[in-house]
């Protein structure tokens, strides 16, 4: 039996790129057409990268599982691609326990790229629900996100969920929900407009949520990737038949976070051996650290790699970066470590103030590394603190770590 042939299928900017996915979806979903590689359009560097990874319409690398609906990029900002296989069954079931967590299906507003995972499930749920999604005109890299826009669309949304009698839901990065908050008191009208607000794709900043929420936002935060078909954990708590393991833990209860369930993919495109050290019979070896706290809920405390040495001591970049975006002053923060001849590694903080409070930028900077410092020893602190009007960031819409990683470098 030949192989279930992989299709390349260009999402281009904007709505008409959204709905024409869509079109081709259902037949991904079911196995009456071919599995889809959703590419973006640009740019061509970015294309290119995935194309190596995916390799769709090359009948020399044959789909490795017949029941692979729909191959997604991972991002590739901590280094290249990498094709996630994912059937169309996990798709699905990621797709409706949402909708049971969430109360039912509802109609959903896309502001996330539909060639990433976040963006695709939008498209699975419309798909289940018979409710069009609503994309944003700039979807999809069609123009920058605008809090304007979003907040445009939120209430002609709305609207048309009143009329309905539909739940009116959307999936944000935190970088756009700090956007949209620094609208200040107009951002209570779009962020009040949702029954859910789902927050994935980076870790969201406590003062972040907490200004969203005093607006009016009903906001759930997620956990998840591309290898568990997007967010499977919500407040901390697994998607119904989902389950969260942490392994080897420490003293601390902390360690690898591995995720199982009929939400994860098969494994990666072309790298079986990468497949194998992170997939096993539905359970997907994270490469995140977190514990389970006393309420049973999943903390995630960071990346397996991202513990550097400052001074013969270990560092978590994760935990540095947690302490910065606690600040009253900061609303978003991102934290890199670059080699040091002195010292071994050196924290840099990249921070967007959100000038709540009346301090100048060397007195910000300075309270900035004395709060890291006090949560967490003199060698967490920052050594140097880069106040930016935003932060750079992917196609995704997540932070680009290796630009800021290039920028460190030359501080």
């Amino acid at each position: 039996m030949a192989a279930r042939e992989l299709t390349r299928l260009t999402v281009e900017p904007g709505p008409d790129g959204v709905l024409g996915l869509a079109a081709e979806l259902p037949a991904a979903l079911n196995g009456e057409g071919p599995a889809l590689a959703p590419f973006p359009a640009g740019p061509p560097e970015y294309v290119d990268r995935i194309l190596a990874a995916v390799r769709p319409d090359d009948p020399s690398a044959p789909l490795e599982d017949d029941d692979v609906a729909v191959v997604v990029a991972t991002s590739g900002s901590m280094g290249e691609p990498r094709g996630v296989l994912l059937p169309g069954s996990a798709l699905i079931a990621s797709a409706k326990a949402t909708d049971t967590r969430l109360g039912g299906p509802s109609r959903w507003v896309m502001a996330l790229p539909a060639h990433h995972v976040a963006g695709l499930q939008v498209l699975v749920r419309a798909h289940l629900s018979g409710i069009p999604p609503i994309p944003l005109d700039s979807v999809g890299g069609a123009g920058h996100f605008s809090a304007q826009e979003f907040a445009n669309a939120s209430r002609a949304a709305r609207a048309i969920a009143d009329s309905d009698g539909a739940q009116l839901r959307t999936a944000l990065v935190p970088t756009q929900l700090a956007r949209i908050v620094e609208m200040g008191p107009a951002a209570a009208d779009a962020l009040g407009a949702y029954d859910t607000i789902l927050i994935g794709g980076a870790a969201a900043a406590y003062g972040l949520i907490a200004r969203a929420m005093s607006l009016g936002a009903r906001i759930v935060t997620t956990y998840g990737m591309t290898e568990t078909a997007g967010g499977c954990v919500y407040d901390g708590t697994p998607l119904a038949g989902v389950a969260v393991r942490i392994v080897d833990a420490d003293e601390a209860g902390v360690d690898r976070i591995e995720l199982a369930g009929p939400t994860v993919a098969r494994g990666y495109r072309l790298r079986p051996e990468l497949t194998e050290a992170s997939f096993a019979a539905g359970v997907h070896r994270t490469s995140d650290r977190g514990r389970i706290d006393s309420h049973n809920r999943l903390v995630v405390v960071g990346r397996v790699d991202d513990v550097v040495q400052v001074g013969g001591i270990n560092v978590s970049v994760a935990a540095v970066e947690a302490a910065v975006q606690e600040h009253p002053m900061v609303a978003e923060a991102a934290i890199v470590a670059t080699p040091d001849d002195q010292w071994g590694s050196k924290i840099i903080a990249f921070v967007v103030a959100n000038r709540l409070e009346s301090l100048n930028d060397e007195q910000l900077m300075d309270s900035i590394i004395e709060r890291a410092a006090n949560a967490l020893g003199a060698e967490s602190r920052p050594r140097h603190v880069v106040l930016m009007d935003s932060l750079p960031t992917l196609p995704t819409g997540k932070i680009d770590r290796e630009q800021l990683r290039t920028l460190a470098a030359r501080s």
